[in-house]
């Protein structure tokens, strides 16, 4: 049965500008001009909102193309075994196969778990402690990594250079055939830039193309709504407090504003009261920041498991189960984890555990996972 209550037209309305259809995004060419590259045409769904392209590096055919071959080639690391893809595969919604950490190119393990590569056009900052301000500082970091790429940027450019395909895609890309580490991770930013997901369910009941089942519904329900017992006041860390609603409080770090499902920002979960990993405490050095880590979006949730940094949750169940129970105090917990007392938690009942996972089921995009331009092409 489908259910669009007032409250959830209300709610879907509210985030959104105007509705109209997603069309596919042309195939970028693979090659430029004599008048330079070709500007890239990124038709965004309509509840997604505009993406700002850096002035130095905007989105151009050429530049698209030659990022997707770069993504996918293995002599970006050492051995010429690992590529960017080899942890971020497209099945998964560009995560790791379902491994807690991925392991670089000598079997070591790392220590983190890979992050989804989903909507990142939008982000601010890159990584689970957001060491990275844009997309091009990110793509720098993984080549030279000892765990990961184990590799040097001026090898890597030896090894592309000696390919004859790759310097006329460079020319065309950027009026320029060399090939270096500035050249290479503009190239892979710009593929990053437009591997949007914006047509799951949820996308499209936004936009008034599907409706909700009756479950999926109530578990949107939940995920606006404050937690705990309906009408209690609740008492926030610091001062204050908020009126519980008995919903699940997944909105305040996973917004729904721009339908990104993420605030951006860096939150303690109650994951731990010792800390193993300090999070974003190493790249500011500011104990507040002690093992606070970056809300990754919910997006394609379903498809990206394990969960958290570390990826110490197999299933979603596991996930809102933590919530559920308030996680583990300390000194740095999120203000937005107010179930610290072992005797008041979420107090969500099986039934609206099974909603919320309905509803955050909706959030996958098979589109998005089966899009043929962001598959490997094969030799450039």
């Amino acid at each position: 049965m489908s259910l669009r209550t007032p409250a959830i037209v209300i709610a879907l309305l509210g985030m959104a500008l105007a509705f109209v259809a997603c069309k596919p995004e042309p195939e970028p060419p693979t090659g430029g001009g004599s008048s330079g590259p070709t500007p890239y045409d990124l038709d965004l769904p309509a509840n997604l909102p505009p993406m700002t392209q850096p002035a130095n590096n905007p989105l151009t055919n050429e530049g698209v193309a030659l990022g997707r071959f770069l993504f996918f080639d293995e002599r970006l690391s050492d051995d010429n075994t690992q590529a960017c893809a080899s942890c971020h595969v497209q099945s998964f919604a560009f995560t790791d196969e379902g491994n807690v950490f991925s392991e670089g190119i000598n079997g070591i393990a790392g220590d983190r778990n890979a992050m989804a590569i989903i909507n990142l056009g939008w982000g601010t900052s890159f990584f689970w402690d957001g060491r990275a301000a844009t997309l091009e500082a990110q793509a720098l970091q993984p080549v030279v990594n000892v765990v990961e790429m184990h590799e040097t940027w001026p090898d890597v450019a030896a090894k592309l250079g000696a390919d004859p395909a790759y310097p006329p895609l460079f020319n065309a890309a950027f009026g320029d055939p060399r090939i270096d580490s500035i050249q290479v991770t503009k190239a892979i930013a710009q593929f990053m830039r437009i591997m949007v997901s914006g047509n799951s369910k949820f996308d499209r009941v936004l936009r008034g193309e599907d409706a909700f089942t009756t479950d999926e519904s109530l578990g949107f329900e939940l995920f606006q709504k404050e937690g705990g017992p309906v009408g209690v006041p609740i008492p926030l860390p610091g001062g204050g407090f908020v009126i519980g609603q008995g919903g699940a409080d997944c909105f305040h770090c996973h917004s729904t504003a721009g339908s990104l499902f993420t605030d951006g920002q860096f939150h303690n979960n109650g994951l731990d009261s010792d800390f193993v990993d300090l999070g974003r405490y190493l790249v500011t050095g500011d104990p507040f920041d002690s093992a606070k880590f970056k809300t990754p979006t919910l997006r394609n949730i379903a498809l990206t498991a394990p969960y958290m940094h570390d990826g110490r949750f197999a299933t979603l169940d596991e996930v809102i189960e933590h919530y559920d129970q308030g996680g583990h105090a300390s000194s740095t917990i999120d203000p937005f984890m107010k179930f610290t007392d072992p005797d008041q938690t979420l107090e969500l009942t099986p039934a609206k555990k099974a909603q919320l996972t309905a509803f955050l089921n909706t959030l996958t995009d098979m589109d998005f996972v089966n899009d043929p331009k962001f598959s490997d092409p094969g030799e450039p």
